[in-house]
């Protein structure tokens, strides 16, 4: 989220903490949550069934920076009954569910530090909090979404290197996140020049959960920059069809009804993007009986939504007809400030896609002329010059975890299978410093321990089809090439 205030309050380590959560005593409902969502994800379940006795995280550390939610909390509690030493951050502001992070804390599976509505001074602690450990440590392995813990490591050993880049000059961080995670870099630095270059020496990888962080995880290779091994979870099939996808389909909504408790139905929906994010919202919105619209830059997406018969406009068409606003890019200020001035009166603004910064939130956070009115948490109605108003959720960050609880534990089961396999690799491979993607048969593995769970029967091939088709029984059944 852009913000003007150019300075920061610095909050110092403690290692000595075991965690720092909102309330342990919300342990409790954590607990029964946690044991609702074991029937929901038979992935992790499965896996904690067998590589549990084998233990393949015995003696490692792992840090996470994902959202800490219900079904984190099975996921931390697969990595720690598979033998990591585990601490854990979430890698947004709104998202941590506290009851989650409660039971966590209670449990001591993970040493965690979150709660739900962290500043950004307390959001870059938290993830520094949780990448170090008592002895001053680095992690082993890193689960990551959005690439925050990734940046941070790769930041300091940038910075180690070449300490102006620390000054203050023209590009310098203007945004109040930048300039927390800046003040903490400048701090470390003062305390011990080698930090994060020891640290990033002993990371065995990293495995990455969302499209913009594997984006700049591709961009850190073909640099020449990338410090350590890191698998592409994303691209797993399992995990951006299902996940990003069908996930969104159910999530978008929860947010949105919870925060306004609008009508959906009858109201025209503008979706930005129309990649697996963009489909699952327009299909949502469609299925409550909105009137979807898409934008698009990409000439591909743009005819598949034209297929499904969107009508494809630009923001600048848009803006004035639509009654609900969605970004699904992960791209920058899809939605400008001249954009927000022509919507209609209180039209509702949200975002689903990774980071904060698709809508324009620094055009009303500044603007003396805009007076912004807390509905209640995540809910803001901010009111411009023109008289007219507009509904933003979740300060522009994710409205399904900001204003509803993320995606469905069976969705996120696939997710969290992938990213354990990708660390049980990490852990057990000595592999080069590049980017890599889960074997086809580690996808197909973790779709078939979802099938049971809704009565699914799977047709086998016989021996005469599959020497026909060239494909084994048993698969993989698709080339890296096929894209679902």
């Amino acid at each position: 989220m852009q913000q003007t205030k150019t300075n920061s309050s610095y909050i110092n380590l403690d290692l000595s903490l075991k965690y720092k959560i909102k309330d342990i005593n919300l342990a409790k409902q954590g607990h029964k949550d946690m044991q609702l969502s074991q029937k929901e994800m038979p992935g992790l379940m499965a896996i904690r069934k067998r590589y549990g006795p084998q233990k393949p995280f015995k003696g490692l550390k792992i840090m996470g920076s994902l959202h800490m939610t219900i079904q984190t909390a099975m996921l931390i509690d697969t990595l720690y009954e598979l033998g990591a030493d585990v601490r854990w951050a979430s890698c947004n502001i709104f998202s941590t569910q506290d009851h989650a992070a409660a039971a966590i804390a209670d449990k001591g599976s993970a040493a965690v530090f979150a709660w739900k509505g962290e500043t950004l001074e307390e959001f870059w602690w938290c993830t520094e909090q949780a990448l170090i450990w008592p002895d001053g440590s680095g992690p082993d392995l890193i689960v990551d979404d959005g690439g925050d813990a990734t940046l941070y490591v790769h930041q300091g050993v940038k910075i180690e290197k070449n300490p102006g880049l620390l000054d203050n000059k023209p590009g310098s961080p203007v945004s109040l996140d930048e300039i927390c995670l800046m003040d903490r870099m400048r701090k470390s630095l003062k305390n011990d020049p080698e930090k994060w270059t020891n640290i990033a020496k002993n990371i065995r990888g990293v495995s990455e959960e969302t499209t913009t962080g594997v984006h700049r995880l591709y961009q850190l290779a073909e640099k020449n920059e990338l410090l350590f091994p890191a698998i592409n979870v994303n691209d797993s099939v399992t995990k951006s069809k299902f996940d990003n996808l069908y996930g969104c389909r159910e999530s978008l909504a929860d947010g949105i009804k919870r925060a306004t408790d609008v009508m959906i139905a009858g109201k025209t929906v503008i979706i930005a993007g129309y990649g697996d994010v963009g489909k699952g919202c327009a299909a949502s919105m469609r299925g409550y009986g909105a009137i979807v619209w898409i934008t698009e830059i990409d000439p591909i997406c743009a005819l598949q939504a034209a297929m499904e018969g969107y009508k494809v406009v630009t923001m600048e068409e848009a803006a004035c007809y639509g009654d609900i606003f969605v970004t699904a890019t992960g791209n920058y200020h899809v939605i400008t400030g001249k954009h927000i001035n022509e919507m209609k009166d209180e039209a509702i603004i949200c975002n689903i896609g990774h980071f904060d910064n698709e809508i324009d939130m620094n055009y009303l956070d500044t603007n003396p002329k805009a007076v912004k009115i807390n509905i209640k948490p995540q809910v803001d109605k901010w009111t411009l010059e023109s008289g007219k108003s507009v509904i933003v959720l979740a300060e522009g960050r994710l409205v399904n975890l900001g204003c509803a609880t993320g995606h469905p534990s069976f969705v996120m089961s696939n997710s969290f299978s992938n990213q354990t396999l990708a660390q049980i690799k990490l852990a057990n491979e000595k592999l080069e410093t590049k980017v890599y993607t889960l074997p086809k048969e580690i996808d197909e593995e973790v779709a078939r321990l979802h099938l049971k769970n809704l009565s699914v029967t799977l047709t086998k091939m016989t021996k005469e089809q599959s020497d026909y088709l060239g494909i084994p029984v048993n698969g993989p059944f698709k080339t890296d090439l096929y894209r679902y």
